[in-house]
């Protein structure tokens, strides 16, 4: 993995984000004197309600200058005094492009060997061609290198990739070269879409959890390195659900909307999707479960306080999926690659253990995998 450039502490980053808000307003609407100290204290009073608190995230992780200062003046994308809502997608988007080319070119800088394929992982920007087709360009591997692009499918989109890459590993063209590897590679920078016009609580839980992130895995027919066996993969869609949860564009970047019943519809269908999982893995849950790991998207703390509430499972059992929040924040479908490298590196987890892994997004979707540590 690979830490954004500016990292802030949760405290500093809830009143960096009230003051956004009121700049915002202010820009907007004129505010003065007591009307500007009336909105501060509502937007306070908001954040303090529905914010995700610093006990839960201690820090989240951003590649603009921007969530350090409240000189809105000189913010290259929230220059409130200017643009109440802050720049454009334009704006936003160029800034992306620009970040993930110089991650791409770092992270393959000393890398000798071309990936067979490689898949690029993102629901936060957009460029054509893409950072990693510049990389493969550039590297000379345009021979070599097939790009598959996994674009805006929120927080569980890492188990889909998984499952690309598992095709491209098996596939005929691929399984006789006998040092094929795919690498999925996951840019996201949640940061640049913050619009701080709109003072809903449904926009401060988003606002107070979201992270970017960087990392990136690969998959191959066998190694000697320390790795995960994947068992299987399974994916669903929850029933009339489509409206719960949403990714869309907007003029001020991508928006999410958030149903405040999302924990419990996901709830509704978890537990004839983990039993499908044991089953389609070859496990029995009887002999198998009380030694899984589970590796919960961390929606929010709530996703993984009900989760754990629902398959009755042990501290111990999520305690991966609480920290990576705590340490990261949520960085969407990077987060759970986080949560993977954690179980991978973790002395606690011996060789042979099952890990479960469950995400959420829009749909309403549940992807889900179940590993073996090797």
């Amino acid at each position: 993995m690979a830490r954004p450039t500016y990292e802030t502490r949760q405290s500093d980053t809830l009143a960096w984000l009230a003051s956004a808000h009121v700049a915002s307003e202010t820009a907007l609407r004129g505010l003065e004197g007591a009307e500007r100290e009336v909105l501060r204290r509502h937007i306070e009073k908001l954040i303090d309600r529905c914010a995700c608190r610093a006990d839960r995230i201690a820090r989240r992780g951003s590649s603009i200058a921007d969530v350090t200062s409240t000189d809105w003046s000189s913010r290259e994308i929230y220059d409130l005094h200017q643009n109440p809502r802050g720049k454009g997608m334009g704006a936003r988007n160029r800034r992306y492009a620009h970040t993930v080319m110089a991650y791409f070119w770092t992270e393959y800088a000393q890398e000798e060997a071309a990936p067979s394929d490689l898949i690029h992982v993102t629901c936060t920007g957009y460029a054509s061609p893409s950072a990693a087709q510049r990389m493969v360009a550039r590297r000379g591997w345009g021979g070599r290198t097939r790009i598959t692009h996994a674009y805006h499918m929120g927080c569980y989109a890492a188990v889909p990739a998984l499952r690309m890459a598992r095709g491209f590993v098996l596939a005929d063209d691929t399984a006789q070269e006998a040092d094929a590897r795919v690498d999925v590679v996951h840019t996201e920078l949640c940061s640049l879409h913050l619009d701080p016009s709109t003072h809903t609580p449904e926009q401060f839980v988003v606002q107070s959890l979201f992270a970017d992130g960087f990392i990136r895995y690969s998959l191959s027919a066998a190694t000697e390195e320390p790795s995960f066996e994947v068992l299987a993969l399974a994916e669903t869609i929850v029933p009339d659900s489509a409206d719960a949860m949403t990714w869309v564009m907007t003029d001020w970047g991508m928006q999410m909307t958030l149903s405040r019943d999302v924990p419990t519809r996901i709830a509704g269908a978890l537990g004839t999707f983990v039993a499908r999982l044991y089953d389609k893995a070859g496990l029995d849950p009887a002999t198998y479960f009380a030694q899984t790991v589970f590796a919960v998207h961390p929606g929010g703390p709530k996703i993984i306080d009900e989760v754990g509430r629902l398959l009755e499972l042990r501290e111990d059992q999520i305690a991966a999926s609480r920290g990576v929040l705590f340490d990261f924040g949520n960085m969407s479908s990077a987060t759970l690659p986080h949560i993977w490298m954690r179980v991978l590196e973790d002395p606690a987890a011996p060789r042979g253990t099952p890990v479960v892994s469950l995400a959420f997004g829009p749909g309403l979707t549940i992807c889900g995998s179940i590993f073996r540590k090797r």
